[in-house]
């Protein structure tokens, strides 16, 4: 009679750790689902603040054309890396970030685009998406740290294995200069 209850309790208590142990990293996972979409939200507004700011920027700067052509071919690079995965999406939001700062730098040889209403809202508009996107990229890694290593640690790793739990990659960002497409006619 004790040998069945004790294999009663040990079952009752494989089964208790393999549902915690399964909900545990189904939870992670979605949390990095969630912080994905957050990304990508942030970049979407970032993509639909562009035209604008390209607009505003060409009634001032009409023969800076090659600039103007690098950032909207940076935002269409961009836009089509969305479905490509995080290291993909990354590079091309790299490269359309070297474009705005080459933006803002022209930005700076023309006064009367520096004052003007429109140019400056779109400017502290993007800097402030700029902002969220960083906040949304480090909870995103956060949380992708927090799912890889759960899912690759003793015993979550065998259920994980057993539901096909995936490695998911982190979204990384370069520092430093990015090198802008040349954009030619």
């Amino acid at each position: 009679m004790v040998a069945v209850v004790v294999i009663v309790v040990i079952v009752v208590l494989a089964v208790l750790f393999f549902i915690f142990a399964f909900n545990g990293a189904v939870r992670l996972r979605n949390r990095v689902d969630s912080a994905w979409s957050q990304i990508s939200v942030q970049l979407l507004r970032r993509h639909d603040l562009i035209p604008n700011l390209i607009e505003t920027v060409k009634g001032y700067a009409a023969h800076e054309k090659s600039t103007l052509e690098a950032v909207t071919a940076a935002r269409t690079s961009a836009v089509q890396a969305q479905q490509a995965g995080p290291a993909q999406q990354a590079q091309a939001e790299n490269v359309l970030t070297g474009a705005l700062r080459q933006l803002f730098a022209l930005s700076e040889n023309y006064p009367d685009l520096k004052a003007n209403q429109n140019f400056l809202n779109l400017q502290e508009e993007l800097t402030s998406t700029e902002d969220r996107i960083a906040y949304a990229r480090q909870f995103y890694n956060d949380s992708v740290q927090g799912y890889n290593t759960k899912i690759q640690t003793f015993p979550t790793v065998l259920i994980a294995g057993m539901f096909n739990f995936q490695k998911r990659e982190f979204f990384e960002a370069e520092q430093g200069s990015t090198e802008v497409p040349k954009v030619q006619f």
